[in-house]
């Protein structure tokens, strides 16, 4: 069985293990910039033990951000980048930056510029209507993203992991439901896989061998009428017949039409309408009807296994597992199952840790209860209420000249 805790290759780059911190948004970057918070969040992960930490999200766009207070890619926040990415290498570990674009996702009131999708639909976060995205838009973004991976190579990331998942802007082209377009980029999977191919074509081009490129892709977006495993592992077959990936991360769910689906656990519904930023007649309606929308799904260690395994089955592209990794037993699980990495979100929120501990301690396990009230606390600062051991810095800017 391969050593998860032995050093391993990720394309160009070696980690000292193969577990990977995975991208959960800190709200830790008023401004857009990087913070001490922002630092100290991925230090301590790094220090804990992960072979690699994610930061999240990198927005390619100034429309691509999910908020106003998100990095997105400009002069001015590559100084921080480059700070953020010093503190980690010192550690040992290694940093990936996740890029990527919200689409419909996006808060457009909160950023200034209209949120864009594959089709015209109204967007909750902004009590807006998301704009069509044209062929030039399409175009730009390609180009956005290409411009985000030479950016990141140039200020120390070992990696990007482009976002595809979650109905972000190319998880919803890839949706049939949320696409309603009937050009090139519509109808068919072929139709619709355009779009990522393209960008994952352009990102290589961009960075070369300089560092790794990964994906993160649905299997299911856990909708009637979304990507589904009959489309999505067809779709990971043709990105690694491109050849452009150095390994693909496999989730599920959806930010825009159920988001349970790739939490687990219990839906703080009371917790958001206290804490996260929108607009009023949203905190009304998810007061009214939270508990309908955020559909809970019982937590069960490594629950997106079964569906990752027919991708495993039927690719030799590396692949990431996440979903429900808290143990020891879980990570050896994967490894004997065939997987390349874990990676692992709110078992480190609470226990940074971890890691470490599971090299020395075989019943090792997060102290998560995965009640998911750090989901309320994303734009606040994400953290774990339970957790009064880690104070992490002040959300005040970092990073001199790059």
């Amino acid at each position: 069985m391969i050593d998860a805790f032995a050093p391993a290759q990720l394309g160009p780059v070696t980690l000292r293990n193969r577990t990977i911190k995975s991208a959960t948004f800190e709200g830790s970057s008023p401004g857009g910039l990087v913070s001490q918070r922002l630092v100290d969040y991925h230090l301590a992960v790094a220090e804990g033990g992960v072979g690699m930490t994610t930061v999240a999200y990198l927005a390619v766009s100034p429309e691509g951000r999910t908020h106003s207070d998100q990095i997105h890619w400009r002069p001015e926040a590559l100084s921080g980048l480059r700070h953020l990415t010093d503190a980690i290498h010192e550690t040992g570990a290694a940093i990936a930056a996740q890029i990527g674009h919200a689409g419909p996702v996006a808060n457009g009131k909160s950023n200034g510029v209209p949120s864009i999708g594959p089709s015209r639909r109204p967007n909750a976060l902004s009590m807006r209507m998301d704009r069509r995205a044209t062929r030039a838009d399409i175009d730009r973004i390609v180009l956005d993203h290409a411009n985000a991976a030479r950016m990141a190579a140039d200020v120390g990331f070992d990696s990007v992991e482009v976002h595809f998942a979650h109905n972000y802007l190319v998880s919803a082209f890839l949706s049939p439901k949320l696409n309603r377009r009937h050009d090139e980029f519509g109808g068919s999977l072929a139709n619709r896989a355009a779009f990522p191919r393209r960008i994952l074509e352009a990102v290589r081009a961009a960075v070369g061998d300089r560092i790794a490129v990964t994906a993160k892709l649905n299997m299911s977006d856990g909708y009637r009428g979304g990507l589904e495993i009959t489309e999505s592992l067809p779709l990971a077959k043709m990105f690694e017949a491109d050849g452009h990936l150095d390994a693909l991360e496999l989730t599920g769910g959806s930010s825009l039409m159920n988001p349970m689906y790739f939490f687990r656990g219990e839906a703080p519904v009371a917790d958001m309408v206290e804490k996260m930023p929108m607009p009023a007649p949203t905190r009304w309606g998810l007061k009214m009807v939270g508990k309908a929308f955020f559909h809970e799904y019982p937590w069960t260690p490594m629950y997106f296994r079964d569906q990752a395994l027919q991708f495993r089955q039927e690719l030799s592209l590396p692949l990431i597992l996440l979903g429900g990794i808290n143990d020891r037993a879980s990570v050896d699980t994967a490894m004997a199952d065939g997987f390349n990495f874990v990676a692992m979100g709110r078992a480190l929120l609470r226990d940074p840790d971890l890691v470490s501990r599971m090299q020395v301690d075989p019943a090792a396990k997060s102290r998560c209860i995965h009640c998911n009230k750090c989901m309320a606390s994303i734009y606040q600062g994400t953290q774990c209420h339970l957790d009064t051991q880690h104070v992490y810095g002040p959300m005040i800017p970092v990073g001199g000249d790059v």
